[in-house]
């Protein structure tokens, strides 16, 4: 059969480019198509948990699929494997995050939730669903919330006014914090107020300090306090507030995402800040230096304690403070604060803000409350033991225990009965290392025996 040639065979060339393009495009026969996802949905019951689910519809089997869960500034999601329909249709992944007990969840806590499934006919590239983003919130109570320029209160019990206070106290202190490190806050602040003591340690779950009536957690831009309304107007009030809201400022000039700076630098400045290096403070922080039983500052870089010594750590925190700024001023306390931003260590920190390293400044501090430095407790070197009096003149050249000289007055003694000694370090020296030498043979000899031992083993073995 011949060739097409001439105009005919030019006309079609088109024709059939034509054609094998449309079936380059057209869809392969049998080939899956992408799951589909619907608009996925969370319902949330405080201190029990949150019920998420994604309807998702594919026209193949799952061979696996994933839940992401971002908490408020993780630095990447936690991923849980959840289980797969058992064939391809519509259906819908469920995931039930337990709150309860030893998992509480702080509420107002922002979480971004993201399903993500595998193709059986293809378990390597994961197709991803839409975002979820879900605030857990406590919904035992009916909000009120009035809101600043960047303070949001919420409470349940008492009047506007209440309220009111609670905010101006909220902002005031922003400002005052904000202007003294230098740092302008932008993202609004959520300020949740509490009415009794059962309500308030409910929300902050079973790990909870005991004498806690404020808490910042600044990770979430979120306050929560112990306020009942008819104490909006007790002094202590006026200082509780403001003291949390340092700490969110705090955080702002100081976060990073490798080091965060020492808890009584942190708690000492919300101390300093609401009121000062006070009489109460004063007077604990002398008490103890004068029995002994102050904390030392290393001590305190980490939680607070519980108990007697958990006041106390307070009154060390702003005592640290108010010596830094007596002595330092309040600009290397500040350069201090903005250096941890850095990523810098506690000794780098303190080494470029005032000259000495943390434990240095802990050391002079002691000193100007006169207080003495504790004994450090914890491995010790060991204490020298007895050596034979030829050891050290070999070693060294010179005699140098009472052990020595011990041995030397009972050579002496062996001469004057008619023996004659050796010379230091001659015979003696000699004879030890003559048994050094003979100890090492041995050892060698034995070694060399059980290399025979185990070379003739392992041939038995082999030929076996």
């Amino acid at each position: 059969m011949g060739r097409l040639s001439g105009p005919l065979t030019h006309r079609l060339m088109p024709v059939v480019a034509a054609a094998g393009l449309l079936l380059s495009l057209a869809p392969a026969v049998g080939a899956a198509v992408p799951p589909t996802f619907g608009t996925p949905t969370a319902t949330s019951t405080f201190d029990s948990g949150i019920d998420l689910a994604q309807p998702i519809t594919v026209s193949e089997t799952i061979g696996r699929a994933e839940l992401l869960l971002t908490f408020a500034n993780a630095i990447g999601p936690t991923i849980t494997e959840v289980p797969v329909p058992p064939s391809g249709g519509a259906h819908s992944l469920t995931y039930h995050l337990d709150t309860s007990g030893q998992q509480h969840l702080i509420p107002n806590t922002p979480i971004v939730a993201r399903w993500r499934v595998f193709p059986a006919s293809d378990p390597e590239h994961g197709v991803l669903g839409p975002e979820l983003p879900v605030v857990y919130a406590d919904d035992r109570f009916g909000w009120k919330t009035v809101s600043g320029d960047l303070v949001r209160v919420h409470w349940y019990e008492g009047s506007a006014a209440f309220a009111a206070k609670a905010l101006k106290l909220g902002e005031d202190q922003v400002r005052a914090t904000s202007k003294l490190l230098g740092v302008t806050e932008t993202k609004p602040v959520d300020f949740f107020v509490y009415a009794n003591t059962a309500d308030f340690y409910g929300a902050l779950g079973p790990g909870a300090h005991e004498n806690v009536a404020g808490t910042a957690f600044a990770n979430i831009r979120t306050l929560l306090g112990l306020i009942p309304p008819d104490q909006i107007d007790d002094p202590l009030v006026a200082v509780r507030i403001p003291h949390e809201f340092v700490h969110l400022v705090f955080d702002t000039a100081s976060s990073n995402p490798y080091h965060a700076p020492p808890r009584w630098l942190n708690e000492g400045l919300a101390v300093y800040q609401s009121e000062g290096y006070g009489s109460n403070d004063r007077g604990a922080v002398q008490a103890a230096a004068k029995s002994g039983t102050l904390i030392p500052l290393d001590g305190l870089t980490g939680q607070f304690p519980n108990g007697r010594n958990f006041f106390l750590a307070y009154s060390e925190s702003v005592a640290a403070v108010d010596y830094m700024v007596r002595t330092y001023g309040s600009d290397a306390l500040v350069t201090l604060i903005r250096s941890y931003a850095e990523g810098r260590t506690d000794d780098e920190a303190f080494t470029a803000a005032l000259g000495l390293d943390m434990t240095a400044f802990g050391g002079a501090w002691f000193k100007d409350v006169k207080a003495t430095a504790p004994t450090k407790y914890g491995p010790q070197p060991a204490p020298p033991g007895p050596v034979p009096s030829a050891w050290p003149l070999a070693i060294s050249g010179a005699a140098s225990s009472p052990v020595a000289s011990n041995d030397a007055a009972a050579a002496g003694a062996e001469a004057s009965a008619g023996s004659a000694p050796s010379p230091a370090g001659s015979t003696s020296g000699s004879a030890i290392g003559l048994a050094l030498l003979v100890v090492v043979g041995v050892i060698g000899a034995m070694g060399i025996g059980i290399l025979v031992v185990r070379s003739r083993r392992r041939t038995t073995d082999t030929a076996g």
